[in-house]
């Protein structure tokens, strides 16, 4: 079989090393990619350079499209974009037809220097349809080196005979089922469930229930929430979570460090993934569930559920950007916006109107939308009010939620205590935000000032988001701000506080560019630190080499205005700590910056 060893091999390598096995089967020792990139060489009047990263499967809506199948991301110069994207057309076309599949769908995706190009696929057969996507590129690269591909028929023999080994009928009776019953499904590569929460039932892939003995009566779907944005996600999330049990639910939270259901941790670990959500929405304790959704998982699989009642897009600032297609900040709105289109019919989108990239992208949005902005005279805010809309806003210190059919009511920033007496305008919006998506899930107001009035800013209630320490008189705050735009939004509410000497600990994940590092550490400069501590973080390294991201850092610094003598760079977060704790007078004030260590950095800041 021409395909075996792409069978064998796990369907989701890379084109690179299953081509190589494929065509070493015919007698051919050369690497196929060595070919192409030869032919690339001996062309380069007619194409660009080319490169892709592995196909990968789509498990749920994304920034392309709704329907589960796979995809390539292609980085290639405008000509060769442009071809490609036609031939994609006739290529993967010709290849879904022959293999059986003449009703998927394809599609393709430019961006700047490159282009994304994917096939829809019948839910249980997602590893063939990594390996159709893989037969359609090659035909497609072939075609625009003037090269000969591989033999069609043999290809599409042997992906007829895959396809065939990985179908699952009883899947595609149970999610047909699920769907005329209105209610949600979830697939992985062991489980799966029908329902959510306390309406769910879970089996394993391989012992399926005909559709007929299912009880359906027993099973449904619960209030979810999905929550995005660039910041501010974690601690919405916690703030929705934290309502929600002052209502008596059963609450169930995925964030980038636990799968929490009411005090039980499931597991900790970054799951604000699909995983993550699947984890948690099978758990049959779950009344509510609030779902952190971070860019990743968004792109590289797609979300767990199409039937949320409510997202939530807190923001749109630069982070994350070059990959997956996504290099601008209207296409990271653009993949942020997935969230919405896993809504249920009829339900709720919360935006911010005072992000501007938001607003423009919310222009075509179908669903209804809840605006919030701290500003009561925004457009979106008035032209709610004039047409009955709920909405949310601060208006001289009341956060005030307007539902569209009762008085508005609010709560004082005073009595909200994460807002730090209204200084911290980033948590402000967190808050509103958790306000309008609460009431969008039928939680009374009184639970909602509740859950605000009891949920604070330590390492209990939102460990790692605006934590304040007091040690030998000074004031420490704890702050995962890793982006330029988060670092800014903390330095200025902590501008506020008055000081006799200010310190800050940088740190920065070695994967930003060089620009976004000095970004963020001019951010932190606003703080106006008397000394900076700049950590280093071993965990973090991303491709750089130790201490190269200190010192683009350290430089950035001293470009800043700042002495040599003001600068201390240490090789932890938790060494960090220890050099400021040691300098601390009362009067101070501190920010640490910390992305790794946290665990540790709590340590030293709580004992003697």
């Amino acid at each position: 079989m021409v395909l075996k060893a792409w069978c064998a091999t796990h369907a989701e390598c890379g084109w690179r090393g299953a081509m190589l096995k494929t065509v070493t089967e015919h007698g051919n020792n050369m690497d196929p990619m060595e070919k192409l990139e030869n032919a690339l060489d001996s062309h380069k009047a007619k194409v660009e350079r080319i490169h892709l990263e592995p196909a990968r499967r789509l498990t749920g809506p994304g920034l392309l499209w709704n329907r589960p199948g796979a995809v390539i991301d292609i980085s290639a110069g405008e000509p060769d974009v442009d071809r490609l994207a036609e031939l994609w057309k006739q290529r993967a076309r010709a290849v879904l037809d022959a293999v059986g599949w003449p009703d998927q769908k394809l599609i393709y995706r430019r961006f700047q220097g490159g282009i994304n190009l994917a096939i829809s696929a019948p839910m249980d057969q997602l590893h063939s349809a990594v390996l159709v996507a893989q037969v359609a590129w090659h035909q497609c690269a072939c075609d625009l080196l003037g090269m000969s591909p591989l033999p069609f028929d043999d290809l599409i023999g042997d992906l007829k005979s895959i396809i065939a080994q990985e179908a699952n009928p009883a899947l595609c009776a149970l999610i047909t089922a699920a769907i005329a019953r209105d209610v949600d499904i979830l697939c992985d590569d062991d489980d799966v469930s029908v329902g959510q929460g306390i309406g769910c039932q879970t089996w394993s892939l391989e012992n399926l229930p005909d559709p007929q003995d299912v009880e359906w009566s027993d099973l449904h779907d619960i209030p979810v929430a999905m929550i995005t944005g660039t910041n501010g996600k974690t601690t919405t999330t916690r703030l929705c979570a934290a309502i929600a049990r002052a209502a008596g639910k059963t609450t169930g939270l995925t964030t980038t460090d636990v799968v929490q259901v009411g005090d039980d941790i499931l597991d900790r670990g970054d799951y604000s993934g699909p995983g993550g959500a699947r984890m948690l929405l099978r758990d049959s304790r779950v009344q509510i569930a609030f779902l952190e959704v971070a860019r990743g998982g968004i792109l590289r699989r797609g979300l767990a559920t199409r039937r949320a009642r409510v997202a939530v897009l807190t923001n749109i600032a630069k982070d994350h950007l070059g990959e997956y297609g996504v290099t601008t900040l209207p296409e990271l709105a653009e993949a942020k916006f997935a969230v919405t289109r896993a809504l249920r019919d009829g339900c709720v989108s919360v935006l911010n109107a005072d992000d501007p990239i938001i607003v423009e992208e919310a222009a075509s949005l179908g669903s209804a939308i809840w605006w919030f902005s701290l500003n009561p005279t925004s457009p979106q805010i008035r032209q709610a009010r004039r047409s009955g809309q709920p909405c949310a806003f601060l208006d001289q210190g009341a956060l005030t939620l307007c539902d569209g059919t009762h008085e508005p009511w609010s709560v004082n920033v005073w009595d909200v205590p994460i807002t730090l007496q209204g200084a911290a305008r980033h948590n402000i919006y967190n808050v509103l935000a958790a306000m309008c998506a609460c009431a969008a899930l039928n939680i009374p107001k009184e639970a909602i000032r509740m859950g605000l009035s009891g949920f604070s800013s330590n390492s209990n209630d939102n460990p790692g988001r605006f934590n304040e320490f007091d040690f030998n008189g000074a004031r420490i705050f704890v702050d995962y701000a890793h982006n330029s735009h988060a670092i800014e939004a903390v330095c200025d509410a902590l501008a506020q506080i008055p000081a006799k000497r200010r310190f800050i600990m940088i740190s920065q994940p070695g994967d930003r560019t060089d620009q976004d590092i000095i970004a963020a550490t001019k951010a932190g400069l606003k703080f106006q630190p008397d000394h900076i501590v700049v950590a280093e973080i071993s965990d973090y390294l991303r491709g750089r080499e130790l201490n190269e991201t200190s010192s683009i850092i350290g430089k950035a610094v001293l470009k800043g205005g700042l002495n040599l003598e003001h600068i201390s760079y240490v090789s932890s977060p938790s060494d960090g700590t220890l050099v400021i704790r040691q300098q601390l007078q009362p009067g101070d004030l501190a920010l640490l910056l910390v992305l790794s260590d946290r665990e540790r950095v709590f340590d030293l800041l709580t004992s003697s």
